[in-house]
């Protein structure tokens, strides 16, 4: 077993890996769209990988994860490290897809917000007057 071990670290050494969260949601076989798993699909299967973690830790604490996941997104987007934000995009939306599981929120649902276009103006791309603030 520490032979196959070794010879897979060989294999793989120099790649990143994905999301520990992002690599489950693969493995349980989430379902796939054209490029990649549905929102739904990987919303649940975050849920049934982490799902009683989760539940222990409580919305706010997973809210605070949330926050800091987003503050690495935000130093990954001031980097040149390609990798690195990919990493940190995949980290959010898992984060995110748990803070909806726990909320009740079906994050596919929620979306559909925006699937026709602007909410306000209903034109894609928005035709709206933004305000300044």
């Amino acid at each position: 077993m520490a032979a196959r071990r070794r010879r897979t670290a060989a294999r793989t050494a120099g790649r990143r890996r994905a999301p520990a969260r992002a690599r489950t949601a693969a493995r349980k076989g989430v379902r796939r769209g054209a490029s990649g798993p549905t929102l739904r699909a990987f919303q649940q299967a975050i849920e049934a990988t982490y799902g009683a973690r989760d539940r222990r830790r409580g919305l706010e604490a997973t809210f605070m994860w949330l926050a800091e996941e987003v503050g690495e997104l935000s130093r990954a987007l001031r980097g040149r490290d390609r990798a690195n934000l990919e990493e940190e995009f995949a980290d959010v939306l898992a984060w995110l897809a748990t803070l909806a599981s726990l909320a009740r929120v079906d994050l596919a649902e929620a979306s559909a917000k925006y699937a026709r276009g602007c909410p306000r103006c209903h034109a894609s791309p928005c035709a709206c007057r933004h305000r300044a603030p």
